[in-house]
């Protein structure tokens, strides 16, 4: 073996690892958000293609889609739009999945952020 077939053996098992050592987002979370109105089931379906985010959430308005979801190892972003009597709003999500729970931070325009934590539905 040549030492460059050699390094780049060692490349690709070092990718592997770092890989398998991510945290899966893919599935099913369910939380409770707190808002000025009291707490709200919330539940969020994500599905990662690479370092693509997919997925919906459900909630009081029904399903929506994410839009610009991200994955960098354990560290998750999107976006939610919603529309509300002919008014958008976009909340920016950020987060961190360790094993079956994910921290959310979540910020909009103008607004206060706000934490959620989520656990894997099994």
């Amino acid at each position: 073996m040549t030492l460059r077939s050699l390094l780049m053996a060692t490349l690709v098992a070092a990718l592997m690892t770092v890989s398998a050592l991510a945290a899966s987002i893919d599935g099913k979370w369910t939380g409770e958000m707190q808002t000025p109105n009291g707490s709200r089931p919330v539940t969020f379906t994500f599905a990662a293609d690479g370092s693509t985010l997919n997925g919906s959430t459900t909630g009081r308005g029904g399903e929506i889609k994410i839009s610009n979801g991200k994955v960098d190892g354990d560290n998750i972003s999107f976006d939610v739009t919603r529309e509300f009597q002919g008014n958008s709003m976009t909340m920016h999500y950020t987060g961190k999945v360790s094993g079956d729970d994910l921290k959310l931070s979540i910020t909009r325009e103008g607004g206060e952020p706000r934490e959620m934590s989520l656990k894997r539905s099994k």
